[in-house]
């Protein structure tokens, strides 16, 4: 009997210490290291990611989007929730159509986060739930999406693969226009999902309204795509301007491409916006130039005459007109209407090379404009500043210079606006959470002619249009000044390492109206396009812009008395 009581009381005292022992953990676990747990509990459940703010929105100057955020899927992996790795890196190829081995290198990181795929479609979705991967998750995403696609593409850029903006304005201001960084607790749901924890904070960047005018533009665009056709150039560029402020209007060209799928390009040079990163020989659009520094300098007047012999000898070299021609006697004026090439050699060697120089350089045309977009360039034109007399005969008119077509159109808004260099730009506003924000800008605006020099210039290039090869620009009761130009491209140009020129041409045409009272300029250039000379091909695309401007905008006719030779 006391040998059953002392088994009894032994096992009560061995439960007694067990159930103490439990309770004691219990304690040591809930109460004392409950934080502790708690942690451990919830980081199995719930991952601290870092997310980006919504990226700022572009709009053109009435408020139509440009570059917007939509909301899409994407799909991340956990690597080491991941047992079945080279199973789970089979599936996911198969259903999002990747490589086998990247998908399994990602599989295989010793991390809680690798992505995988972006914008997943529909079809995607509901095979990966079906499967419902450990380790694998689907999350909401917000993408950038460019609704006017090609018409706006060299304008914007796009938003690259790694969340940086290329190219365009997404590239220029791509610090504005990023949202702030966050880290952002989520934990896991059903069907693979990660959720927040509490509302996400919307770290916006800021919103950009441009200076660009949608129809404008669309008509721009329109033209080049429409006049491709009928002319087979290989490229063609269109920039409209106020030549006051420097607000660019529109800014089209061929060939373009849609942001919305940039990865499909094959050749990255597309994505290079001409007027800004391509450098050429400009040709006789240059001559207003020389006449301007000459003018300026009091060597000529418009009336000035010289005789033309149909060419000029220059340090061993013979410079001809075009076509060969002869045109005798001439005035200045006469010279910029028959785009005499022997007569911009007479006005440059008027008034010698030091000052040509000087001019081109008052121009801007040997440094930046300063535009808001990325990726401007500019040619230092060391060949030229050897200072050879025959580079400076040639330069006279065009060839043997090189520049940008922002770089030019900026110089002629100088020749339109009374004499002032002004900077031009694409951004009219910025709007943090719709509020301007006002931009500093250490741009000071230059006098590079008198307003004297440039009334009378204009009204040189006015008798362009009325009396010379202009005259496919007039439109009937405006004055229109502007400049043709045809220049042959050199082979270096080409890629092709020769000396000389080939047979191919970029022709232009320039001009501003209304020619006393400038409110737009505007550029055309083609390249190689199957003509003799710009006459006939950038021309009359000058014209019916130019034409469709005035009607939009309603600009009252001219008067005959506005003319002041």
């Amino acid at each position: 009997m006391n040998k059953i009581n002392w088994r009894v009381n032994l096992v009560l005292v061995l439960v007694f210490f067990f159930g103490a022992a439990i309770l004691a953990r219990l304690f040591f676990l809930q109460i004392v290291h409950h934080q502790f747990y708690k942690a451990l509990a919830e980081g199995q459940q719930k991952i601290l990611t870092p997310t980006i703010g919504e990226r700022g929105e572009i709009f053109f100057r009435d408020g139509t989007p440009v570059a917007v955020n939509k909301k899409g899927e994407y799909l991340f992996i956990c690597p080491k929730e991941i047992k079945e790795k080279e199973k789970t890196a089979k599936i996911l190829a198969e259903v999002l159509k990747l490589d086998f081995d990247w998908v399994l290198e990602k599989t295989q990181k010793a991390n809680l986060f690798e992505a995988i795929k972006h914008r997943l479609s529909e079809e995607e979705q509901t095979l990966l739930k079906e499967k419902n991967l450990p380790g694998v998750y689907l999350e909401e995403e917000i993408f950038r999406y460019y609704p006017q696609k090609n018409l706006t593409s060299h304008i914007t850029g796009f938003l690259g693969g790694e969340g940086k903006g290329q190219y365009g304005l997404e590239g220029y201001y791509d610090e504005i226009l990023k949202g702030k960084e966050m880290i952002t607790e989520k934990e896991k749901e059903s069907f693979g999902y990660f959720g927040l924890s509490g509302l996400r904070k919307k770290n916006k960047g800021r919103d950009i309204i441009l200076t660009i005018d949608p129809d404008i533009q669309f008509m721009a665009n329109n033209l080049l795509s429409k006049s491709q056709k009928k002319l087979d150039f290989k490229g063609g560029q269109i920039l409209v301007l106020n030549p006051n402020s420097g607000a660019i209007l529109a800014l089209a060209q061929i060939p373009n491409f849609d942001p919305n799928r940039y990865s499909k390009i094959e050749n990255p040079e597309v994505f290079q916006n001409a007027v800004i990163q391509k450098i050429f020989e400009p040709g006789s659009i240059f001559k207003p130039i020389v006449m301007a520094a000459a003018l300026n300098e009091g060597k000529i007047t418009p009336k000035t005459s010289y005789v033309d012999e149909g060419k000029v000898q220059v340090g061993g070299w013979t410079i001809y007109n075009y076509d060969r021609r002869t045109w005798g006697e001439r005035t200045m004026t006469e010279v910029l209407e028959k785009s005499i090439n022997t007569g911009a050699v007479f006005v440059e060697q008027t008034i010698g090379h030091e000052t040509f120089l000087e001019y081109i350089e008052k121009f801007g045309l040997f440094e930046k404009t300063g535009i808001d977009l990325q990726g401007e360039v500019f040619s230092e034109n060391q060949e030229f500043k050897k200072g050879y007399e025959i580079n400076f005969a040639t330069a006279s008119f065009g060839q043997g210079i090189e520049i940008t077509p922002i770089q030019i159109a900026r110089a002629f808004a100088a020749i339109a606006n009374g004499g002032k260099l002004i900077k031009p730009h694409i951004v009219e506003k910025i709007l943090e959470d719709g509020k301007e924000i006002k931009q500093e800008s250490d741009f000071e605006e230059k006098q590079v002619i008198s307003k004297k020099t440039a009334s009378q210039l204009t009204a040189m290039l006015v008798s362009v249009v009325e009396n010379g090869f202009g005259k496919a620009a007039r439109v009937e009761n405006y004055f229109i000044a502007g400049k043709t130009g045809t220049a042959q491209v050199s082979w270096p140009a080409l890629g092709i390492n020769k000396a000389g020129y080939s047979s191919e041409t970029t022709q232009t045409f320039i001009g501003f109206f209304p020619a006393f009272d400038p409110q737009f300029l505007i550029l055309v250039k083609l390249d190689n396009p199957k003509t003799r000379t710009a006459e006939y091909s950038a021309v009359p695309l000058f014209r019916e812009l130019a034409k469709y401007i005035i009607d939009y905008q309603q600009i009252l006719p001219d008067h005959e008395e506005s003319i002041v030779y």
